[in-house]
């Protein structure tokens, strides 16, 4: 591929002129046919997504959204060596991110004794976290592998690599955490060998796969062009997801200043990692429906696109209903999965009605919130 080609590539729009099929007499309907093709084609995506993200669930932070809308569009848009140096792109950026948050993961113990929290808490939380570092920079190439994998519609890669990661997984974390002496702190370290083992398996994968061989074309000093419009998409969705998360994440913090910190984190931590795991199902969905909706955008056909959307939201309110109704009708025996006091696990019941419903919500939310980030 010559630099003429390349820089048509990097200079062309995303969003390329509606197709001559996508007629005015069309505009805006969707047939049966369509309606039933892309609740298989969401289903066929959504499916291992689900699976590869409880396999991650134990081994999670978050980040990266805008490779999504840049691949998806590229993928559709059938510009494939994009797709190569979009990821490189997306690696070099959300890298040199890790470097000031790993500074904050390795004084988290100071910063959450100064905020006021039980010094004791505070030591322990700030210890596992410096053992988590490398899980940022592998979380980041994981993340980046993962979507410019999912904008092709290739997900099966990701359910292999979590799931070696998974098995692996198992196995590090029982000999580090209960075979040495590095108690909870093994159990960190056992996550960010898997968070490699993860990445590096993808890694090796879009390298080597005949799949990828015209959206991989190696490495590009291209990648360095178009970061400050990738920072334009990245860093609004950036801030969304963290404000989110982090709003869970504070009712964790504010907890320990509670009378009986001790029986309120525990609680608090039950609850959200509950509502955490049940939230990667409709994160699938949201994900099947952002690269649809992207692939969509980028063939010229805005009426499927929006299709997609409404496709997703009739899943994710079926699915809203059904996971809710299993939290609200399983609410007593849950909290025995994660403890034997009867007050914890009491007290949990009481949570999981609260976060059925929270459920139902953040299943719209995350769907819409990706209508709009592509629209």
């Amino acid at each position: 591929m010559d630099a003429e080609e390349q820089a048509a590539g990097l200079e062309s729009p995303l969003l390329p002129a509606p197709q001559e099929h996508e007629s005015q007499t069309t505009k805006g309907k969707q047939t049966k046919d369509e309606i039933i093709k892309e609740v298989k084609k969401q289903l066929s995506l959504a499916g291992p997504l689900v699976s590869s993200n409880f396999l991650l669930f134990g081994m999670q932070i978050g980040m990266s959204f805008a490779l999504d809308t840049f691949c998806g569009q590229s993928y559709g848009a059938k510009q494939y060596h994009m797709l190569g140096i979009h990821l490189q792109r997306a690696m070099l950026v959300l890298l040199l991110v890790c470097i000031p948050l790993s500074i904050i993961w390795f004084n988290a113990g100071h910063i959450l004794e100064f905020l006021g929290q039980d010094p004791e808490i505070a030591a322990a939380a700030g210890s596992y976290a410096r053992f988590l570092i490398p899980c940022l920079f592998a979380y980041a190439v994981n993340q980046c592998h993962s979507k410019f994998l999912q904008s092709q519609n290739n997900v099966v890669p990701m359910i292999v690599s979590t799931g070696i990661a998974t098995l692996l997984h198992l196995i590090v974390c029982g000999v580090l955490v209960y075979k040495t002496s590095l108690g909870y702190r093994g159990a960190a370290v056992a996550n960010s060998i898997s968070y490699w083992i993860n990445a590096l398996t993808l890694v090796i994968y879009v390298r080597v796969s005949p799949s990828c061989k015209h959206t991989w074309t190696g490495f590009s000093k291209d990648a360095f062009h178009g970061i400050v419009n990738f920072l334009k998409l990245s860093v609004p969705s950036a801030v969304m997801i963290s404000l989110e998360i982090w709003s869970f994440e504070m009712m964790v913090l504010l907890s320990g200043f509670l009378p009986n910190p001790k029986l309120e984190t525990s609680v608090l931590s039950i609850s959200l990692n509950t509502c955490s795991m049940v939230f990667m199902i409709p994160m699938a969905f949201s994900g099947a429906a952002s690269t649809r909706v992207s692939n969509q955008l980028g063939a010229g056909q805005p009426r499927l696109a929006v299709l997609s959307v409404r496709v997703a939201l009739s899943i994710v309110i079926l699915e809203g209903i059904l996971i809710g109704t299993v939290l609200i009708l399983g609410r007593k025996v849950w909290g025995y999965c994660y403890s034997k006091e009867i007050e914890v696990v009491n007290y949990v019941g009481e949570m999981l009605i609260l976060v059925a419903i929270s459920h139902f919500f953040d299943g719209l939310q995350s769907v819409l919130s990706g209508k709009i980030f592509y629209s």
